[in-house]
């Protein structure tokens, strides 16, 4: 029985990397996070249920503050198992800003789970999504005494596009890894014969983290996230955190070439949990006066019928 269920995971696997071959990548890039160990979810829909009941969590990201313009992120997300053994569903919101173009994202998640024996299980996950797309070109700083450019006087209202993604994801109560592409599909919004184009580019993710206990009292929980986009640097997230007596948790991440942050997490109880980071840029960009670096902060909710009853704490 564990040989049929192995030979359906090799398929599984191989079909999911033969699915990711069909479609080329071209730079968009989606919504960073500094915390993305505590919103998988956003990138890859297999997490989905993984956490054994019903999550929510939201999260507020403000990056490069005291830069005009500069990218906004609010995301909202919930996920549950259901009464099918195995299957899991959620729902999440992206809303991001930056300059005069705001991306809303409304995501159906939905995932089964195998279980490969007691302590590891292996999801599969599929995403669809609603996206709407405003541009509002008023924002612009046009030329005044040249005239406003005639191609930047329409802006764009609520222009929806669907788009399907998926993922696998891989954990024991100690470790994960995952792999996914949130968006397969690549809309243009403008034709060829506009003066710019807004085209939405696959992103894939490959997220990775474990958590040692160095004592009854201390937990080591290093993490990376791998995210890649034809046409733009490689991004590689590492960070490194601290858990003390399963309340406290600090830490610091260092984005490749471009940032380090400051992490701190604070279980409130078993069902609530509050997260803040602070970037710092170490690029030219982060050495300019108006740029007072990011900030990101997530709160997460477990409906846990009562404390004291979870068997076994998810730490991611």
């Amino acid at each position: 029985m564990f040989k049929n269920i192995l030979n359906y995971t090799n398929v599984g696997l191989a079909l999911f990397a033969l699915l990711l071959g069909c479609f080329s990548a071209t730079a968009q890039q989606d919504a960073q996070y500094t915390q993305y160990m505590y919103n998988t979810m956003s990138v890859n829909p297999a997490y989905a249920g993984s956490r054994g009941h019903l999550s929510l969590a939201a999260l507020y990201r403000n990056q490069w503050i005291g830069l005009d313009g500069a990218p906004e992120t609010q995301t909202l997300n919930i996920h549950s198992p259901i009464g099918y053994r195995g299957v899991g569903l959620g729902f999440s919101i992206v809303n991001d800003k930056i300059g005069p173009t705001t991306e809303t994202y409304f995501d159906g998640d939905f995932s089964y789970t195998i279980e490969l024996n007691l302590e590891s299980r292996l999801s599969f996950g599929l995403k669809a999504s609603a996206h709407l797309l405003n541009i509002d070109f008023d924002k612009l700083n046009q030329d005044a005494a040249q005239g406003s450019d005639a191609s930047l006087q329409n802006n764009i209202d609520n222009r929806f596009s669907p788009n399907i993604g998926a993922g696998v994801y891989y954990h024991t109560d100690k470790f994960y890894a995952g792999l996914s592409v949130p968006r397969f599909l690549e809309t243009e919004h403008f034709d060829e014969s506009s003066l710019s184009t807004a085209k939405e580019r696959m992103n894939f993710y490959l997220i990775t983290g474990y958590v040692w206990d160095l004592n009854s009292n201390v937990k080591f929980k290093p993490a990376v996230l791998t995210k890649l986009v034809n046409g733009a640097p490689l991004q590689v997230d590492l960070s490194a955190n601290f858990m003390f007596n399963e309340k406290f948790i600090g830490g610091v991440a260092y984005r490749w070439d471009a940032a380090f942050s400051g992490m701190f997490g604070f279980n409130i109880s078993e069902q609530m949990f509050l997260g803040l980071a602070y970037d710092r840029e170490i690029t030219d960009l982060g050495a300019t006066s108006f740029n007072d670096g990011s900030f990101e902060v997530i709160f997460r909710f477990d409906f846990i019928r009562s404390e004291g009853n979870l068997k076994s704490p998810r730490f991611f």
